[in-house]
């Protein structure tokens, strides 16, 4: 039986640091992991302010999409998580700077930690139909 599922996997995008791929496809979704602020040339975190952190971010979603064949307007629901929720003003405004036009539902969840670190994390699921 062949499988449903594709691994998507870009040199664009941090490699996974954990037992979990990029992004994995199921016939027309894309569902991608979490990303945070690593630059994938270095393999190190951008640890600068909040607003340089979210904009890694969405270059890692950015290059995980095209490695799919997709874009932002392909996106149809994210979640971001952040360390602190006094960010969520600098964050939505890079946010939504990086989206372009496509507007998806999203949630938005303040958590204790976040790996390496990061103040702010964003996972997508995309339609690619």
């Amino acid at each position: 039986m062949e499988s449903l599922l594709e691994i998507v996997l870009t040199p664009n995008a941090p490699q996974p640091i954990g037992p979990y791929s990029q992004a994995v496809q199921s016939r027309d979704l894309l569902f991608c992991s979490g990303q945070i602020a690593i630059d994938p040339a270095t393999g190190q975190m951008v640890q600068s302010t909040i607003e340089e952190e979210t904009k890694q971010v969405m270059k890692n979603i950015r290059a995980v999409l095209e490695a799919a064949g997709g874009t932002f307007a392909n996106v149809v629901k994210t979640t971001i998580f952040l360390t602190n929720m006094a960010d969520f003003s600098a964050v939505n405004n890079v946010y939504e700077y990086g989206l372009g036009t496509a507007r998806p539902a999203r949630s938005t969840v303040q958590v204790a930690a976040l790996p390496k670190g990061a103040r702010v994390e964003i996972e997508c699921i995309a339609s690619l139909s």
